[in-house]
């Protein structure tokens, strides 16, 4: 049924919460990463009725940072208590340094609004911020609290399934529960079971690389005057990143009033999982930062070393970096469940856009919902994804450059250009808008899909991806081979800066 909106319909428009009517439309939500809770709230928001299944006891609030990007946060603006709280914990007044692995200041430190406005931005709506992921899922457990969200904890879903005749969709838990729904939200990460309906699993393959993190309270610094004093905070008690980057590897720290975090890309040692409770002693670290390829004469910085000594027993996790083909299709036959976040497009770490693209697609799938309505859901469900597909196969292609540009950085053309030495973040990134563009332009891909006019050939709406750039299916084996052939990884036709 062809959807009865006008562009001049007063739902075509995004507002506060409780502005919007009920859509009548029952949204099951499978778990409760970043783009599981955004999408419950959001769901709120737009009028529809949320019930939120996850597999284990509790929510996980544990880990350390990454970067949010600002097409992440503008719809804080209708959650008035969740942008103060966002607005208190994010690193806004931070400060950034960049070290060669062994020392060597390649950049003093300065705060990132002064680089920003030498940038011709913004500093006080930058691209985005780093911020602490405990406090981030904190914040948002808050807000699904306290809209009285139904989670049903310990449901570990086993199987998706779908009945187009009846119109709905639902999924089976462990216990043999059956949960029912008019569309079903899996955001359960990279082993949803939801991978078999929409068409097949893509599996993982080992990248060869991993990440220690670690994050502990800030008091431990004492324990070494100095390692307190080269981890300082800067004047004010304002928080500072450190960026280090040596060959084939990169790490990370950030000092702030309450914690210490630091985070380093190593080659797998063995002891590597996707998991954040994969805890390992801190004498692997030490012996491995060692032994890294090109350390033989020119070591890590010594008070790195320090600080990894003083790091609490039990904290750092050595976290396995795994690499993932982009998904070809994100949904049911009958679009009655849609994968987002991690279920739909992995990111690695260093890409800077994975926890950004998983709210972006739950803000957008709650507006496409509202909008189509409930007698349109599957086109509602296939609108977002024209919207979300192409730009997430652009932004994971990016994090592979991106990552490449930390771990095998060129000293010679840093030296020339600083800004070499930074991951890029371009402006089609972070300028855009999720809830905005589905608002503004949900009718132009109804119509460009049922003439059958492909995404990036429908001239009526501005791409949310590099502007000139066509679609073309890409795997991890290309990006191995650009890089076993010592070419830079190649991006495709647009304007991608």
């Amino acid at each position: 049924m062809p959807h009865a909106l006008t562009s001049r319909d007063s739902t075509m428009e995004s507002r506060p919460v409780g502005s919007y009517e009920s859509s009548g439309i029952d949204v099951l939500i499978v778990g409760t990463g970043l783009a599981g809770l955004t999408a419950a709230i959001e769901c709120v928001r737009k009028g529809h009725n949320v019930k939120v299944l996850e597999r284990n006891e509790n929510i996980n609030t544990a880990g350390d940072m990454y970067f949010m990007g600002l097409s992440a946060t503008r719809f804080m603006k209708h959650w008035p208590e969740l942008q103060k709280e966002y607005q208190k914990i994010s690193l806004h007044n931070a400060w950034i340094e960049t070290f060669k692995h062994s020392g060597e200041v390649i950049i003093t430190p300065k705060k990132v609004a002064d680089r920003l406005r030498a940038q011709g931005l913004d500093p006080d709506t930058p691209p985005g911020e780093f911020q602490m992921r405990p406090l981030v899922y904190r914040m948002f457990v808050k807000q699904v609290e306290k809209l009285g969200v139904k989670v049903e904890f310990n449901r570990r879903v086993v199987d998706y399934f779908e009945d187009e005749t009846r119109g709905k969709a639902g999924c089976t838990t462990e216990d043999g529960q059956r949960y029912e729904a008019d569309v079903v939200i899996a955001a359960d990460g990279v082993g949803s079971k939801s991978q078999k309906i929409v068409g097949g699993q893509v599996r993982a393959r080992p990248s060869g690389r991993a990440m220690w993190r670690a994050a502990f309270p800030r008091e431990h610094l004492a324990k070494n005057p100095e390692v307190a004093e080269f981890f300082k905070m800067m004047p004010g008690n304002e928080p500072i990143v450190r960026t280090w980057l040596g060959p084939s590897t990169y790490a990370l720290t950030l000092s702030r009033e309450d914690v210490m975090v630091w985070i380093m890309n190593h080659d797998v040692t063995g002891t590597e999982k996707e998991s954040w409770s994969n805890t390992i002693d801190r004498e692997e670290v030490l012996k491995g930062m060692d032994e890294m390829p090109g350390m033989e004469t020119n070591k890590w910085a010594p008070i790195f070393k320090e600080l990894v000594k003083i790091t609490p027993d039990n904290t750092i996790v050595n976290f396995e970096l795994l690499w993932r083909n982009p998904q070809p299709s994100w949904t049911s036959p009958g679009a009655r469940i849609i994968q987002i976040g991690d279920a739909a497009h992995s990111y690695l770490p260093a890409s800077g856009n994975g926890a950004t693209q998983a709210i972006e697609d739950a803000i957008s799938i709650a507006s496409c919902l509202q909008i189509g309505g409930k007698d349109n859901i599957p086109q509602s469900v296939r609108t977002h994804i024209r919207f979300r597909f192409i730009r997430n196969s652009c932004a994971q292609k990016l994090g592979f450059s991106n990552a490449e540009l930390l771990q095998e950085t060129d000293w010679s053309k840093v030296a020339l250009d600083p800004r070499r030495a930074a991951p890029k973040l371009p402006k089609w990134v972070w300028s855009h808008d999720p809830e905005a563009y589905a608002y503004e332009n949900y009718e132009k891909a109804v119509k460009s899909m049922e003439r059958g006019v492909r995404m990036e050939d429908e001239a009526s709406f501005e791409p949310n991806y590099p502007r000139g750039y066509k679609y073309t299916p890409w795997s991890i084996e290309e990006v191995i081979e650009d890089k076993r052939q010592g070419r830079e990884i190649s991006l495709g036709e647009g304007e991608w800066e």
